[in-house]
């Protein structure tokens, strides 16, 4: 083989394919005790096949952890997004591209809520939320702990 076959990437494509398919798929490998190819054949009844763009697009989503704020909003990549309120105080998955961040799906126990919406920050701060919890409740609480 000279230099100038592999001046080109098809060229130096052809080649690699040709000793992958010839050379390296068939010969015993020390490591697992069998050609790389036989290896592969007698696990094929494990390979699953997803012939869906949009499932197997969905199982290579980044995957992060997010604790949903007080009010029913995450972070993601610097961005606030809402949540539903129910989720208030629960740490949830959250999948996305990190590419694009087009998209915020978001999982509580690994069941499939929705996607998050961007906050619109004018709208989000008009937003009524019902309090458990005020701060006169807390100060009588702290009398009663002394």
């Amino acid at each position: 083989m000279s230099d100038t076959d592999l001046q080109s990437i098809d060229n130096l494509n052809q080649k690699f394919f040709a000793w992958l398919e010839e050379d390296y798929h068939r010969k015993i490998h020390s490591a697992i005790g069998t050609t790389p190819l036989d290896m592969y054949m007698s696990q094929i009844d494990k390979v699953k096949s997803i012939n869906d763009p949009d499932k197997l697009k969905m199982i290579f989503l980044k995957r992060e952890k997010r604790k949903v704020k007080h009010d029913a909003t995450i972070s993601v990549n610097t961005t606030l997004y809402e949540v539903p309120p129910s989720l208030i105080g629960k740490k949830i998955e959250v999948r996305f591209d990190p590419e694009t961040y087009d998209e915020i799906f978001i999982y509580d126990d690994g069941k499939y809520l929705g996607k998050a919406k961007p906050v619109i920050l004018a709208d989000n701060a008009h937003v009524k939320r019902e309090r458990n919890l005020s701060f006169q409740n807390i100060v009588e609480e702290d009398d009663m702990s002394v």
